[in-house]
Parts: structure tokens; C-alpha cells; sequence
């Protein structure tokens, strides 16, 4: 199956309080759209579609390095309204995965599964049990345990409210059955927006299997759209750096108090000490 991958990077991110767009924020000293579209590029798809907004020319000019296809978005109307305006760019044969350029820890092998899941016949979502679902749209389910559609929180009911499996914003789904149902959306909801989440619903109408792949953790997906979930996504990445960094058998002393702004690769046998940080692009030989 070929891939293109639709990256959603449009949002101003008022909650952040910066006149930096939203996907420029840093996280372990790189723009929170450079770790998407690092995964992304890890899939080996046919394309990147990058849909920008606010702050546009300052975006692409930080990435202009990159192979990426870029659409605006100059109305912010919604997340399907975002999406619409990438699939020109689509073939018809591709399978589309959407991620979102605020959503950056998402593992690589969580995004195979997405796609592997969606093949070229069903809509795939990206769900996770969360302890606190506040402000995400939650998935409904039948009685026999189908997915039914999902319910953004301001249109949810009280009992909706109450489930805990939260839509994380990515999906995966054939071009040839979300084109049509993207052209489908309506504005009827609280926000007068096009949501992309009601394409669950036309699945569903249209007798169209949806799957569903599990994150491992709530951090894996969480959105960023403030100061305060940034510095807990910070402290998330530099986790699993550290962990990453000693699974390759570099010995640390402390993995709590280690900080890679950047990118490090280390040889064999390589010590660091507490209270170190590398900036940039670092290589440390071996036996450090």
C-alpha cells in the first residue's frame, strides 16, 4: 500500500502566548513539527503534505530543506476542513495517515500499526484510555463493542463525558473513501467548525470496517497547547532519550539529570555524567 502522509500544522496555539507558531515551539531543542515530520519520514511514504496556517512563510522557511508539499489553510475552519484542502494533492490509490504537528512524542512503530491497520479498506483511528479525557472527543461505541462515531466534549453528552477512550486526532484511511467523506462534512456542531471526526460516522453509514490501534501511553499522544504541557512533554523526551541512550549501552549517571537539545550518538562505552546537556549535533566516541 503507498502512503501519503497528511501532517495538520496550522493552528496559531494561542494558549502558548508566543508570537512563535505553535509547531516552531521548541522541544528537546527541535520545533515540535520537525519531531512529526522526522516519524513521518521514517514511514517512507510517496509524499508529506504539510497544511500551514499561521506564521506559514516563517514554517516553510525553517523547513525548506526538507521534500514537503505544502497547503494553506487561510480560514481556520476545522480539522476536516484542514484536510480538505490537502487531498488535491492525493492519489486516489494512496492510503492517507493524518498526524497533527502538536502531537510529537507518537511513536514510529504506533504509526506503522495505524497504517498496517487501514490497509486499502478501513478507516483506522488512533485511540487511548486516558485518566483525565477533558477537552478531547470521545469514542462511542455499540453494544457489541463497534465503533459507533466520535463526540467532541462540547457536543458530548453528560454520560458521554464520562468515557475514557479519547481520539488522539490520527487516523489512517484510503484517499477513495475519505475524499468523498471529507466533501460530505457539515458545520452542524457547537464550533461551526468541519470536523474531521465525523467521517467516523459516514464510515460507519457506508458499511466500512473501523479499526482501532491502542497508543501505549497517554504521553505517547498528547497534544501541546500550552507552556505547561510543553515542559511535560520536555521532561517525556528527555526520558526516553535517556532510555534510549542506555538500551544503546551508554552508562549514565544519573538519567533524570541528562538533557539533549539536539541529536547525540555515542560509541561504545561511553560514561555522562549528572547535570550534562549537549546542544546541537553531538557525537561522542568511544569509551568517553
Amino acid at each position: 500500500v503507498k502512503i501519503t502522509v497528511i501532517i495538520l500544522a496550522a493552528g496559531q496555539g494561542t494558549r502558548m502566548r508566543s508570537k512563535l507558531p505553535k509547531v516552531l515551539q521548541s522541544l528537546a531543542g527541535r520545533p515540535l513539527l520537525a519531531h512529526v515530520l522526522d516519524t513521518a519520514e521514517a514511514l517512507k511514504p510517496e509524499q508529506i503534505v504539510v497544511v500551514y496556517g499561521y506564521g506559514g512563510e516563517q514554517v516553510r522557511e525553517y523547513f525548506a530543506d526538507r521534500e514537503l508539499n505544502w497547503v494553506e489553510q487561510a480560514q481556520q475552519l476545522g480539522t476536516g476542513h484542514a484536510v480538505q484542502q490537502a487531498m488535491p494533492r492525493v492519489d486516489a490509490n494512496h492510503t492517507v495517515i493524518i498526524m497533527s504537528g502538536d502531537v510529537p512524542l507518537v511513536r514510529l512503530e504506533t504509526v506503522r500499526n495505524l497504517a498496517s491497520a487501514a490497509g486499502d479498506q478501513n478507516l483506522t483511528l488512533l485511540t487511548v484510555d486516558a485518566e483525565n479525557a477533558a477537552g478531547y472527543g470521545r469514542i462511542v461505541r455499540g453494544e457489541t463493542g463497534e465503533v459507533l462515531s466520535i463526540v467532541e466534549e462540547r457536543d458530548a453528552t453528560v454520560d458521554q463525558r464520562k468515557i475514557k477512550e479519547i481520539n488522539t486526532g490520527l487516523l489512517a484511511c484510503p484517499a477513495r473513501l475519505l475524499g468523498p467523506w471529507l466533501d460530505a462534512l457539515k458545520e452542524k456542531n457547537v464550533q461551526g467548525e468541519y470536523y474531521l471526526t465525523d467521517v467516523v460516522s459516514s464510515a460507519v453509514a457506508a458499511g466500512v470496517g473501523v479499526n482501532v490501534v491502542s497508543a501505549k501511553s497517554e504521553t505517547e499522544v498528547m497534544g501541546i497547547n500550552d507552556k505547561l504541557q510543553l515542559a511535560q512533554a520536555e521532561r517525556a523526551c528527555q526520558a526516553r532519550i535517556a532510555d534510549e541512550l542506555m538500551l544503546n549501552g551508554v552508562t549514565l549517571a544519573d538519567p533524570q539529570r541528562i538533557d539533549v537539545r539536539g541529536q547525540l550518538k555515542c560509541d561504545s562505552d561511553v560514561f555522562i555524567d549528572a547535570n550534562v546537556w549537549f546542544e546541537g549535533t553531538v557525537k561522542l566516541g568511544r569509551g568517553v
